[in-house]
């Protein structure tokens, strides 16, 4: 198990998560934050008096988006609308989790709302039927910033045992993983599988497949679940790239892609003619497919060069894989292996739809970033509350 000094006594708290709620419903507000971070809120304002039945039960609220660099502080209403919701694995019953977009006080989206873009990119291709599958890879940290299991002034010994591992010393943390498995189940998450990477105390799960723009809210929520699994753990969950320089594998958000066409008899021709198109865009793919992912896409380490595209057959030193199987059935899907594990699924989804099958009025993924930067040259440093 793992072990912090940060105190979190999950004995106690069971019997006051026992105790009856008297016919109200607690709704937890999820969103994500100017630094791609998750944030969440829920107080008794907030608490509903009958059980959620879909979204219109959830009302629009809102909170200082310049605590979470969304906003500066002279216009620092940010409004939440919830766009899914799942069950609450934490306080169960018929309390929910409420994953929301974040839109200005115009009525305009927030800068780092990714998802409305695209959203517009989804319904216009909608009749190419996309569904995803994500692969997130991600590390365990103890309370220092160190690796789990890890020396605590060195490293263990060299990648080879710890990939799909058994056993101690081959794995480190396996409650919090098994502990977030089942969460993700209980909240309806989608989650397909997981396995322990090939650097120790580096795991993934799987969520997928999904349709269009719910495999974005599928991903961020399970996210979520993660860091607050973890932390009652008192372990700190890390996405970033390359977590630990030299001869250590980095942390990829590997996206497996279909389309109605690719999985239809002969799809490889579909597949093809995508491998076309994705290579034209290289530059504006690797622009929202995660940051610091040139520290990870060296060409080593089961990676393909950050600059250079390509792919191939069961290849994965490549920038796109094509599975054996899909190959020999001459239809199915592809693995974009690109993207880094701190990326944003609705980014990184929206740019493979839009280069497959073209832009939409008013949503393009690769320039929304432009709407980010502008607000960080405008944010006022947050000055801290008493």
């Amino acid at each position: 198990m793992a072990q912090s000094t940060i105190i979190s006594n999950t004995a106690n708290l069971q019997k006051y998560l026992q105790l009856p709620q008297k016919g109200k419903v607690i709704a937890e507000y999820v969103w994500i934050d100017g630094s791609n971070g998750i944030r969440s809120k829920s107080k008794p304002s907030q608490t509903l008096f009958k059980k959620v039945e879909s979204l219109k039960d959830l009302p629009e609220w809102n909170f200082d988006g310049s605590s979470t660099l969304q906003a500066p502080g002279d216009n620092s209403d940010v409004y939440l609308r919830p766009v899914a919701y799942y069950p609450d694995p934490f306080r169960q019953g018929d309390n929910v989790l409420v994953m929301c977009e974040t839109y200005m006080s115009d009525g305009k989206p927030n800068a780092y709302n990714y998802r409305h873009d695209a959203a517009i990119i989804f319904e216009k291709h909608a009749e190419h039927d996309f569904w995803f599958g994500l692969e997130q890879e991600y590390t365990l940290l103890d309370e220092f910033g160190w690796p789990y299991g890890w020396p605590k002034n060195g490293f263990p010994a060299p990648q080879g045992p710890y990939y799909c591992g058994v056993g101690t010393g081959k794995v480190f943390c396996r409650d919090i993983v098994e502990a977030h498995y089942k969460a993700c189940m209980y909240a309806d998450i989608n989650i397909s599988g997981t396995n322990a990477e090939v650097m120790p105390a580096q795991w993934e799960y799987q969520v997928g497949p999904c349709p269009d723009i719910s495999l974005g809210d599928q991903l961020w929520m399970s996210r979520f679940l993660l860091h607050r699994v973890a932390e009652e753990f008192g372990a700190k969950v890390t996405f970033a790239p390359k977590p630990i320089p030299g001869d250590w594998n980095g942390a990829g958000l590997h996206t497996n892609v279909s389309t109605k066409e690719t999985r239809a008899d002969g799809g490889m021709k579909a597949i093809e003619a995508a491998m076309e198109k994705l290579a034209t865009r290289q530059k504006e793919h690797m622009s929202v497919y995660g940051e610091d992912n040139q520290l990870r896409m060296t060409g080593k380490h089961e990676t393909a060069s950050y600059d250079k595209f390509t792919w191939g057959v069961a290849n994965r030193g490549s920038s796109v894989r094509i599975p054996r199987s899909v190959a020999a059935d001459n239809k199915g899907y592809f693995e974009d292996r690109r993207p880094a594990s701190n990326a944003d699924p609705y980014q990184i989804t929206a740019i493979i739809a839009e280069t497959m099958y073209g832009k939409a009025d008013g949503a393009d993924i690769a320039k929304f970033n432009e709407k980010a930067e502008e607000v960080e040259q405008e944010m006022i440093v947050p000055v801290a509350k008493p």
